[in-house]
């Protein structure tokens, strides 16, 4: 009996147990399938979004570009060697006085164009006027003595002559003429330095030039031992340009040199400005072991005085003009791994991707040795968004606007392609 209850009372226990735990499953069901849920939706979003995104690039695939283009056109172009220049003046010249006094008058202004002799200050020329009379004076005195021994001397020599006097009488008086002679020549020097000396005091200018700033003022003293000078002069027409070429230019500068004067341009920092127009004059001697470099030097008539002695100038030297080449601007050439290539248009308004070969570069504009034909038309603008195969609509562009914002190579570049039609 006992154990039968013992019996009943277990599985009651167990009963109590299993209705105890059942809530529980349920709610662990239920959170798994709020999880699944979850997890679809995000699916969803995803695979959505992912198909969103392909239909737009398809569809953008589909729309055609609109790009700038640029025939390529067949004409004549200069060819330059292009180098960094300085402008140097060809007579520079630092004016001392050559008398020690007081600076009395300035006639110059700071900033003027004076012209060889002009009259540029003047020094106080009473002490050389005193120095001149007081030689004047011994000169006179030495010329009278003079010729009262030359009296003396006709007398000594009558006498000798009829056996009165001696013959050492005569050649005294003789030697004494002689020393006077040489009183006169020294006084005539005497005259003649302070002659010179007061020409000294009226400084002129030795060369055709502009004065620079004034370095004394007048009432000052000066000396002809002074370092610095009383002002400065710089000849300024003409002027030279010295500039440098690589080594490996030297070979056809040379050979163009024995055929003509060869034409040099200089141009501002920014490349665009042209300064003035000159003409080379002479190579170096030597090249530049430690640079690679050779310099040349020009000369420019510099009329409009664009051209500052120290000035950092562009240097361009016209060798020649490369007669009926294909020219496209610098801006429709692209370099990739495969080597240069443009974005050439065909027919069907596809861009289609050409290799070139380069012949050389001129600021904005390339010259073509090979890869293209005359009248076709190459990428300028928009190539970034192409891609071999790319339907296009094409604008016309301006090259130079294309291609500003692209440097110039080292074989020779300029802001104007200067091209001839």
């Amino acid at each position: 009996m006992a154990v039968t209850e013992h019996i009943q009372a277990t599985n009651q226990s167990s009963a109590d147990l299993r209705l105890e735990h059942k809530p529980k499953r349920h709610a662990g069901a239920w959170a798994t399938l709020v999880l699944v849920l979850i997890a679809g939706a995000i699916v969803y979003q995803v695979v959505k979004h992912a198909r969103s995104a392909t239909k737009t690039k398809n569809d953008n695939a589909d729309q055609p570009i609109s790009v700038g283009v640029a025939p390529v056109v067949r004409t004549n172009v200069p060819y330059y060697l292009t180098g960094l220049g300085t402008v140097t003046a060809y007579n520079t010249v630092t004016v001392h006085t050559r008398v020690d006094g007081q600076i009395m008058k300035v006639f110059f202004r700071e900033g003027q164009f004076v012209h060889t002799g002009d009259l540029l200050a003047e020094i106080d020329p009473r002490p050389y006027e005193v120095a001149l009379q007081q030689a004047r004076g011994q000169l006179a005195k030495d010329e009278a003595s003079q010729r009262d021994a030359q009296m003396d001397l006709r007398r000594y020599q009558t006498l000798w002559q009829e056996g009165i006097g001696t013959k050492q009488q005569y050649d005294s008086q003789s030697a004494l003429v002689g020393q006077y002679e040489g009183a006169i020549q020294s006084d005539q020097a005497q005259i003649a330095s302070a002659k010179l000396n007061l020409t000294y005091c009226r400084i002129t200018s030795p060369i055709d030039g502009r004065v620079g700033l004034r370095l004394v003022d007048p009432g000052n003293i000066v000396h002809a031992t002074d370092t610095n000078g009383i002002l400065v002069i710089t000849q300024m027409q003409p002027i030279a340009v010295d500039f440098a070429l690589p080594e490996d230019e030297l070979p056809q500068v040379m050979q163009e040199m024995r055929g003509r004067q060869l034409t040099v341009e200089a141009y501002g920092r920014d490349n665009n400005v042209l300064l003035g127009t000159g003409k080379l004059l002479t190579v170096d001697n030597q090249i530049d072991p430690t640079t690679g470099t050779i310099k040349l030097k020009s000369e420019f008539a510099n009329p409009k005085l664009t051209l500052w002695p120290n000035q950092f100038v562009n240097v361009r030297l016209f060798l020649s003009e490369r007669k009926g080449v294909l020219v496209v601007p610098s801006a429709a050439v692209q370099k990739g791994s495969q080597g240069t290539f443009v974005y050439l248009i065909g027919a069907d308004r596809k861009a289609d991707v050409r290799p070139v070969q380069v012949d050389f570069t001129q600021g904005n504009s390339t010259v073509i040795r090979e890869g293209l034909s005359a009248g076709q038309e190459v990428v300028v603008d928009g190539g970034d968004k192409l891609q071999p195969g790319s339907r296009v609509i094409t604008h016309a562009s301006n090259p130079n606007d294309a291609s500003n914002e692209s440097e110039p190579d080292g074989s020779g570049g300029s802001a104007d392609t200067g091209l001839h039609p």
